[in-house]
């Protein structure tokens, strides 16, 4: 129309999008076509001509709500296999070519496009201008993407459309994209960097005093039937909660940046491990999953077509107006939603920064949705440590044990033996995926990448290797700052250094009657540093589970060690855990509550269900069931 349009032409494109409203849901689809497509040698690769009825055909199935297409950054395009090409000489290589999107070029393009536009001022729509916006952001957000899963791009870009972020960043893993996110959380006062030659590549941040601790009052399992559930899971109805999701997301990424993080919980090729997407606007979160996962491009483009993802959504909630001071920690602590759509499955997380709330292929994914994945699967999904043991004759034992968090795992997992000739090797020091392997036996790997550890009470003497494993390139969260520019804690050291800074920023002294670190406050480090990291902790069939040990904080009746008599009695006495509470849960610290198999706070269905999983999985391993033990190395006088 351009010869031919009698009046201004901003106001021809707003008369044809009002004339959408005389005709309602009777308005004719759109489409746009282009027959004239070239090769490198400049030759046409679509045959034109009568052919081009092979189009039109699949025209009219898009009408008729039977043709088969996939969502791009421009628009609906035929799937490979929805136009009709029999009978013609197009190779699948030229049809890849023929329905490629070229984002770069798109994004070329696009200042063209704009500048033709401004000569219309303010006559130009608004909706006209608003939707080349948009489609410069999906296109930026899907170019040089390795993607494979055109579901994945679809459910990002609608994630995109639904946050309204102000940029889009799809994350590498690279150790440069971590340097420079480190860097702009220093500048923006989420980090302090840490002394260099104390602590080389390390950083603390100090979060919300608010927002310190997994919030399982505010941790949710959405399910069709409240009794899949159960009750010792907080239960909300899924249509409702995920209107009440949709409500928060919308519009919550406002002047901040949506990192696409893509992560491979277990060693990338285990054929037991298990892919995730997760969306967030926490850089924090970012670089944390970079060490607690396999983290970037890598296994963006191992998640093909038909791979499982999980998806998982994350804000801190506090989207920010233009001109807005941003804060060092943001957060919404009162409106703050962990929750669990297990039947879907997908992940959505609201309000926290914290590690067990943000995070979410730690506890989420890798015990909540892992432990539904497990009980349809077949394998099992545990809040278990597992360690290598080694003799001095050589003989080698792998030992999976189930504590309540805080309850010593981590320093059970890196052991110092005192009995000569005995040797410890760390594979996990929190959770366990265990299946049965080709010989019969139950095999475990550990599905993360790194260790997110309580700080309190770490020390020399009581874990050196973590000590080790943490002193450098690591994130420490919560703890005090030394006047050098290191980290303390109690129970690091017999006395605090002078002129400590606590964890909320203030000057400390050991009369002040505060904590210096938080008690649950944490180190974030690489498990590839650590220095008894057992040589099969990244085997992708996992290792050979012989011994099972279920313990927890109790000040008497529970005896030191104790064999269960068979596999029924051991899963019995998994069924009946308590524990004292500590700082890494919300309740009244020191009170015993019940907490089966250690995942009270982590199963993702019925309990009862949960037991009756355990009890059933004895007949996939036969007389080579693990053995079971209780221990407990808290009985006082």
């Amino acid at each position: 129309m351009l010869p031919f349009c009698g009046y201004n032409m901003a106001d021809y494109f707003d008369h044809w999008l009002h004339f959408r409203e005389k005709l309602g849901y009777l308005s004719p689809k759109i489409f746009y076509v282009n027959w004239f497509r070239q090769d490198s040698n400049g030759q046409f690769i679509w045959p034109g001509f009568g052919e081009n009825s092979r189009v039109l055909k699949w025209i009219t199935e898009r009408v008729d709500g039977v043709g088969k297409a996939r969502p791009t950054p421009i628009g609906y395009l035929p799937t490979n296999d929805a136009l009709d090409v029999a009978g013609i000489d197009v190779s699948p290589e030229h049809m890849h070519e023929l329905l490629h999107v070229d984002a770069d070029g798109w994004l070329k393009e696009i200042p063209e496009i704009r500048k033709y536009f401004g000569q219309f001022g303010d006559r130009l729509p608004a909706t006209t201008s608003m939707n080349l916006d948009k489609l410069e952001g999906r296109l930026s957000a899907s170019s040089h993407i390795p993607v494979h899963n055109q579901a994945l791009l679809t459910w990002v870009f609608a994630m995109r459309e639904k946050c309204q972020p102000c940029s889009v960043h799809w994350c590498t893993g690279t150790d440069e994209e971590y340097a420079e996110l480190c860097d702009l959380m220093v500048k923006g006062g989420t980090f302090i960097r840490l002394n260099e030659q104390k602590r080389p590549n390390s950083f603390l941040a100090r979060s919300d005093p608010r927002d310190v601790a997994r919030v399982e009052g505010c941790t949710y399992i959405c399910t069709e039937d409240p009794n899949d559930a159960g009750p010792t899971n907080n239960w909300a109805d899924p249509k409702e909660m995920k209107q009440k999701m949709d409500q928060l997301f919308e519009g919550c990424m406002r002047g901040r940046t949506m990192y696409i993080v893509p992560f491979c919980m277990g060693p990338l090729g285990s054929p037991y491990s298990k892919y995730g997407i997760e969306v967030t606007d926490s850089p924090y979160v970012v670089v944390n999953m970079k060490i607690m996962a396999r983290m970037g491009s890598k296994v963006l483009a191992a998640i093909k077509q038909d791979t499982f993802f999980l998806k998982c959504m994350h804000s801190v909630g506090m989207p920010l107006l233009p001109g807005q001071q941003d804060v060092a920690w943001p957060c919404n602590p009162d409106n703050r939603y962990i929750v669990h759509f297990t039947e879907e499955p997908s992940v959505w997380s609201f309000g926290s920064g914290y590690g067990g709330n943000a995070l979410l292929g730690k506890k989420c994914y890798a015990l909540r949705i892992a432990s539904v994945l497990g009980r349809k699967e077949g394998w099992l999904a545990e809040h278990m440590l597992i360690l290598g043991l080694t003799s001095p004759e050589g003989k080698q034992y792998y030992i999976a044990a189930a504590f309540p968090s805080a309850c010593g795992k981590t320093n059970l997992a890196m052991l110092v033996p005192s009995i000569p000739g005995w040797k410890v090797r760390c594979v996990g020091d929190d959770i366990a995926w265990m299946h049965v392997g080709d010989d019969g036996r139950m095999h475990a790997i550990n599905p993360e990448a790194g260790f997110f550890g309580v700080a309190p009470g770490t020390s020399n003497k009581s874990n050196l290797s973590a000590m080790a494993t943490f002193s450098s390139n690591s994130i420490f969260t919560n703890v005090a700052l030394t006047p050098d520019g290191d980290v303390w804690w109690e129970g690091m050291t017999k006395e605090a250094p002078e002129g400590l800074i606590d964890w909320t920023g203030q000057p400390w002294t050991p009369d002040c009657g505060r904590k210096a670190a938080h008690p649950n406050s944490r180190y974030t480090t690489p498990a590839s540093q650590c220095p008894v990291i057992d040589a099969d902790w990244e085997n992708p069939n996992g290792v050979p589970i012989c011994a099972i040990m279920f313990g927890g904080r109790r000040p008497s009746l529970i005896p030191l060690v104790t064999e269960a008599y068979i596999w029924d009695h051991g899963v019995f006495m998994g069924a009946i855990i308590g524990s004292q509470l500590t700082a890494a849960a919300e309740g009244t610290v020191g009170q015993v509550r019940r907490d089966p198999f250690a995942m009270l706070p982590f199963c993702g269905y019925n309990m009862a269900d949960y037991f009756d999983h355990w009890l059933h999985f004895r007949e996939k391993l036969g007389y080579l069931s693990p053995k079971i033990f209780y221990v407990n190395w808290f009985r006082q006088d």
